[in-house]
């Protein structure tokens, strides 16, 4: 089993930033993708982000493309998101995945993901 602590939500106004966090103990891979989901209430979960184990590639829903950025450190077993221009339609819980790859991340093909973290954004 992977075990995922997700850390850095919050409660913002539109235009400011916030930094997620995310560690991955247990049992992970010797390689493995991570990345970040969200979901909103009455809505159904999307991914946002992901990125490969040597953190090469990466992948962005649209919306957030040019205000959000995913990085790791495979040393620690960590993955971070820096949310940049927030906007209310970001306001959602956001969970930390782990998968076999940064694409089928982006599919929605996580193997593990975490309890997620709550941001929330003021207009």
């Amino acid at each position: 089993q992977v075990q995922l602590v997700e850390s850095g939500g919050g409660l913002v106004q539109a235009g400011d930033s916030l930094r997620l966090s995310c560690a991955a103990s247990g049992r992970t891979p010797s390689a493995y993708a991570m990345g970040w989901f969200r979901q909103a209430p009455g809505k159904e979960r999307e991914f946002v982000a992901s990125i490969s184990w040597s953190g090469t590639i990466t992948y962005y829903r649209d919306p957030v493309k040019g205000r959000f950025t995913i990085s790791r450190d495979s040393a620690s077993n960590t993955v971070s998101l820096q949310m940049n221009r927030l906007e209310p339609e970001d306001t959602a819980v956001y969970y930390c995945e782990v998968g076999s790859r940064a694409d089928s991340l982006s599919s929605g093909k996580a193997n593990y993901w975490g309890q997620g973290t709550q941001v929330t954004v003021s207009s």
